[in-house]
């Protein structure tokens, strides 16, 4: 049977045999039985390497992280994560330049990651429950942004649509750039991916 460790880019926890790029951590999400019964326990939602180092982990021990996976980072950001400062070193100090320049409007500055994880918290507090979203021009959104159309996640990349699933892009459309979209990726990502933060995008959108 497999795990409910699985997110998808509205941020849910799902369960697939489907394997994902990437790893994250919200805090410990999971009761003794593997069991998922909390969707955060910690502000800080990070995306993590799979391998880091020779580190080993047993998934869903007790009283640890609950591990969860991604397809890709554009995933993950969509659901309001951002780099770990210890195993993404390179990736997180990309998305604080971005960042600077973006949101704070002062680039070459140093962003905290305290002030970042506040922000996104927020931003995932207002989206909470109905999952709000908000509206965009499709020409409007850099690569990497994820909108949402009848329920069905979208990656906006290299002028195309492409469908989302557990195991990867299933499929894509030009897009229209003067139509209008239901924008998942979190407001402050999205002015970081405008600012120039390329995020990893899964195979199977090339």
């Amino acid at each position: 049977m497999s795990r409910q460790n699985r997110v998808t880019p509205l941020g849910e926890i799902i369960a697939t045999p489907a394997r994902g790029t990437l790893m994250g951590n919200r805090g410990c999400l999971h009761d003794v039985n593997q069991r998922v019964i909390r969707s955060s326990a910690r502000p800080q939602w990070i995306t993590c390497a799979l391998k880091f180092k020779s580190i080993q982990r047993t998934l869903m021990s007790p009283g640890e992280y609950t591990e969860l996976f991604f397809l890709d980072e554009a995933t993950a950001l969509a659901a309001g994560h951002r780099p770990c400062g210890e195993c993404r070193r390179e990736r997180l100090r990309a998305f604080q330049s971005a960042w600077a320049t973006g949101v704070a409007g002062a680039p070459g500055s140093r962003i905290l990651v305290d002030v970042i994880d506040t922000v996104l918290k927020n931003e995932r507090h207002l989206r909470s429950g109905s999952r709000s979203t908000f509206r965009s021009v499709l020409g409007d959104l850099p690569d990497g942004a994820m909108l949402v159309r009848s329920s069905l996640p979208l990656l906006k990349w290299q002028g195309r649509l492409y469908r989302w699933s557990p195991g990867g892009y299933t499929g894509s459309e030009q897009l229209d750039p003067d139509s209008y979209a239901d924008v998942l990726t979190p407001p402050s990502t999205m002015k970081v991916l405008q600012a120039g933060y390329v995020p990893e995008v899964h195979p199977s959108a090339n």
